[in-house]
């Protein structure tokens, strides 16, 4: 009798503790896989590198012209012209040294729907004009998204808080997270966002909110992790999400064998 007790002991251990292990923290390259691949940042090149490489996902920053086309680009300037206030024509005069034109996200969500391992993070830059301007890049984001049929595969990063409830009041199901990092996980919770995407900085600063927010369910990226000790310290804090300049350094961590 006792040796059947402990075996249905076991087995219900073992039932419970099924799919309660710790999430294994997931790699997104930062601008896509650029700085070991020769690529140039946020291009159609770094982003197929990324997708090759096997990241989770690959961030690209969004940016909306003149004319109201949405670009991918870090800074609000491309060689020296100002986006917000430059048609696309004219960005198109000037080519990356790979040879590449500035991409549009139209181009970039054509990619990542042509595949379904790698995930696409849209930062959605805030605007240099005005405030209206960041919401209405963040809509026109969205609303291209929703027209790729990319909605399952795409999640949006802000660092404009407004931007991001506008982004909410859209739809309340999207993966949308803060940047800025003056939130606490309690706000971000209270105001129906996905997670928070926060600086290691911030992190380092505000030592319980990893723990607060994960108990919140908000999910937790830290950016920008590029040194081995420091990516090591937050996979073992549990982050859902590393962003990195060095995917491939963050991804054998996560992944020995890979």
């Amino acid at each position: 009798m006792k040796k059947y007790y402990c075996t249905a002991l076991l087995i219900v251990f073992a039932l419970t503790s099924y799919g309660q292990k710790s999430p294994k923290t997931k790699v997104i390259a930062h601008r896509g896989a650029w700085k070991n691949t020769s690529q140039p940042q946020n291009s159609l090149g770094a982003l197929n590198a990324a997708i090759k490489m096997g990241c989770f996902a690959s961030e690209c920053d969004i940016w909306m012209t003149a004319d109201s086309v949405l670009v991918v680009n870090h800074d609000p300037h491309f060689y020296e012209m100002p986006i917000e206030t430059t048609s696309y024509a004219s960005l198109l005069k000037v080519k990356y040294p790979n040879g590449e034109s500035i991409a549009t996200l139209e181009q970039f969500l054509a990619v990542i729907t042509k595949q379904k391992a790698t995930r696409l993070v849209l930062d959605v830059k805030p605007s240099k004009i005005s405030k209206e301007r960041s919401i209405v890049t963040a809509q026109k984001s969205y609303a291209a998204v929703v027209a790729a049929k990319a909605k399952k595969i795409v999640d949006f990063i802000l660092f404009d808080y407004d931007a991001c409830l506008a982004l909410e009041k859209l739809d309340s199901k999207a993966n949308i997270a803060y940047l800025l990092g003056d939130r606490t996980p309690e706000q971000v919770e209270k105001d129906g966002l996905w997670g928070i995407d926060y600086n290691n900085k911030l992190f380092e600063k505000n030592g319980n909110w990893i723990t607060d927010a994960r108990q919140r369910k908000l999910t937790v990226n830290v950016w920008t992790v590029n040194e081995q000790a420091m990516a090591q310290s937050f996979i073992d804090q549990g982050v859902d999400y590393i962003t990195t300049d060095e995917p491939e350094m963050v991804l054998k961590m996560v992944t020995p064998n890979k």
